[in-house]
């Protein structure tokens, strides 16, 4: 036991590691020069909009989050509530203090890029690996800390175990509610603002003059970057939790103990990928970012090997391939997301739009539907191969294998934003052409970064959600003596038509979530060109705070129906119907929100590439009939990128985290 134990402590230490070294970074992003007079206005403006979201979306998910740490703590013990807390603060945190940086970084990433294209890379490279490594830093602290806890404690293994998923548990439900409101809140704002402002009144985009320009610049912080935070920390936790619990049912240490090492060395692969990325950054930046992407991964399959040879005594090689298939498997995913959200399927789209917007629309719906087939075939293929290896152990360590190296794979989708918002305060600010381009190239390729980590993220969600499900199973199994769950079963098969259901039913919630969102928001926007005087002609100042008031209220009042089903249904499904039942429910909520979460990304990245492909200049260019009808396109694809699809990869952890919380009890 001395032994484990200084391996937990030995891997604890990478968390430390990881968390100085994003303050290090953060550093050097706050000693870069903010710009002028009204850039800094426009980026305190959205600092403010983003902090006042986020402190009351805290405190309306605190009220959620205490009465279910009294309810589980109530039906198990101090331990399991304690677990808990633990993750759904730290979630909270690292969600937050990512927000917190990015905010800072976009007008420093506006003022950089007057200089040229890779200072501005830099900037906002820095950013999103701030929020990559505090992700992943935080996750493995929370676990690893509190599995010394535990183990010093002298408590058994199923004690340790139930408090462990507690504390996935906490960090999903806080997850799900930063998820679905980011994302009501940015794509509401981002559907109102481009309506109103470029549809209607033939304003570009990002204009000065457009009420709900800075609730748009704030959406995307809150919800790119704070939810997306939020939603990968409780895959990663769900991940190493799940391998943790299924290596407790045959009680092997090593197994236990080698998801932690695994997320330890991945993590030292993401700080080196990030130095990769800074040294390549001078050449193309793309190069650089998939430079650094691949070859963090290559570090962390080759060390992995030596590492499993370290800790097990049997199987090392078996385990070995298993991590690999789902690292490799991850940038596969990655891989084919970007070929169809960058790619031909993207000229087909925008050359559609030479017949109008109902061709876009056809056109990119079946793009996103196309897009689902190979990364369903990848999953199946991770799938088969781990669990031949080495059993239901092998999904669970897959998982990890393919978010071993979460640290630099969140850091270039945070990017994104930041260069977003950059490209905002440059036009608000008038900076001029030049640096406009820039900040659009950024942009640009932070919208392909973005798709990138949207298809991984979908794969790491299906993985650890899978591994899950068999902690389930097998947590079930060890308590009734013996539990199969088979498709002759009439419990189990009610229980995969009501799981397929629930994305469903979700999706539609939030894509309404956006309309009524974008609705509140597009009346106040037509007020203020109204009723204020000179506002389009630019000798008034807009009611920006009205605005992110709006999408604040919006998102908080609809964000808590869809968290509250996704809680809810396991508990009333296994409570009421059985554990046959429930595991029926996660095996198709499991298909279903896969699925769904595919299409929806890819189409709607596809659709918004469409766009900007046209913006370039191509096929005509801006304010020809063809651009009208891809905005069209992108305006439907922003709510299916950013807030449904997102969801559905929330909504299956959550819903196997609670089942596997509750199965002590059924």
């Amino acid at each position: 036991m001395t032994n484990y134990l200084e391996l937990l402590y030995l891997i604890s230490f990478t968390g430390v590691l990881a968390v100085a070294y994003s303050y290090l970074l953060s550093g050097q992003i706050l000693s870069a020069s903010p710009g002028n007079a009204r850039m800094q206005e426009i980026a305190e403006a959205i600092q403010i909009g983003a902090k006042a979201y986020l402190n009351r979306q805290y405190k309306t998910i605190a009220v959620v989050g205490v009465i279910v740490l009294a309810v589980v703590t109530y039906f198990f013990n101090y331990l399991v509530g304690l677990g808990y807390f633990i993750g759904a603060f730290l979630s909270g945190v690292a969600g937050y203090v990512g927000m917190l940086i990015s905010v800072k970084a976009n007008v420093r990433t506006a003022e950089a890029a007057r200089l040229s294209l890779q200072s501005g890379l830099t900037i906002a490279f820095k950013s999103g690996a701030i929020t990559g490594l505090l992700v992943a830093g935080l996750a493995l602290l929370a676990i690893t800390i509190y599995y010394i806890i535990l183990i010093n404690l002298n408590v058994d293994n199923r004690e340790i175990i139930n408090a462990l998923v507690a504390l996935g548990f906490g960090a999903s439900l806080i997850s799900i509610f930063a998820r679905l409101g980011g994302g009501i809140f940015t794509k509401g704002a981002d559907v109102g603002a481009d309506l109103v402002g470029k549809v209607e009144a033939g304003i570009p985009e990002d204009d000065p003059r457009n009420p709900g320009v800075i609730a748009d610049n704030v959406g995307d912080n809150v919800g790119d970057v704070a939810g997306m935070g939020s939603d990968i920390f409780e895959s990663y936790c769900g991940a190493m939790i799940a391998s943790i619990a299924i290596a407790a049912t045959i009680d092997n240490t090593g197994m236990m103990a080698l998801p932690l090492a695994l997320a330890s060395l991945g993590l030292l692969a993401s700080i080196l990928g990030i130095i990769i990325v800074r040294v390549f950054s001078k050449a193309d930046p793309g190069t650089a970012l998939r430079t650094g992407t691949i070859g963090s991964a290559i570090l962390f399959i080759i060390a992995a090997y030596f590492l499993i040879q370290m800790i097990l005594t049997e199987n090392a090689v078996n385990t070995w391939l298993a991590v690999l298939a789902g690292a490799v498997g991850g940038v596969i995913i990655g891989l084919i997301t970007e070929y169809y959200t960058g790619s031909k399927p993207v000229e087909k789209i925008a050359k559609s739009g030479e017949t109008g917007p109902a061709t876009v629309m056809i056109t990119g719906l079946s793009v996103g539907m196309q897009s689902v087939v190979l990364p369903i075939l990848v999953l199946a293929t991770i799938i088969l191969v781990s669990t031949s290896l080495v059993g239901l152990y092998g999904v669970g360590i897959a998982a990890v294998g393919m978010l071993a190296t979460v640290g630099i794979t969140m850091a270039i989708d945070a990017y994104g934003p930041v260069a977003d918002n950059a490209g905002g305060i440059a036009e608000m600010s008038g900076m001029g052409s030049e640096t406009r381009e820039i900040t659009d190239s950024l942009d640009e390729l932070g919208n392909s970064t973005a798709a990138i980590g949207k298809g991984f993220a979908i794969g790491a969600a299906a993985l650890a959600a899978l591994a899950i499900i068999a902690a389930f199973v097998e947590t079930v199994a060890h308590n009734r003596g013996s539990f199969e769950l088979l498709l002759s079963d009439p419990r189990v098969l009610v229980g995969m038509f009501i799981g397929i259901s629930i994305p469903f039913l979700i999706s539609s919630i939030t894509m309404t979530a956006v309309g009524d969102a974008a609705f509140d928001m597009i009346n106040e926007i037509r007020r203020q060109f109204r009723e204020i005087p000179g506002l389009l002609e630019g000798n008034a100042e807009p009611d920006t705070a009205k605005c992110v008031d709006i999408a604040t209220s919006a998102a908080l009042k609809r964000m808590l129906l869809p968290g509250v089903i996704a809680v809810s249904a396991p508990a009333v499904v296994g409570f009421g119907l059985g554990p046959e039942s429930l595991g029926g429910m996660l095996g198709g909520g499991l298909i279903g929100c896969v699925s769904m979460a595919l299409m929806m990304a890819n189409a709607g990245g596809a659709w918004d590439n469409a766009k900007k492909f046209i913006e370039k200049g191509n096929l005509g260019g801006k304010g020809t009939d063809t651009h009208s009808a891809a905005v069209v396109g992108d305006t439907v694809g922003d709510p299916f990128k950013d807030t449904s699809g997102p969801s559905m990869n929330i909504l299956i952890n959550v819903m196997a985290i609670v089942s596997l919380v509750i199965s002590p009890l059924l």
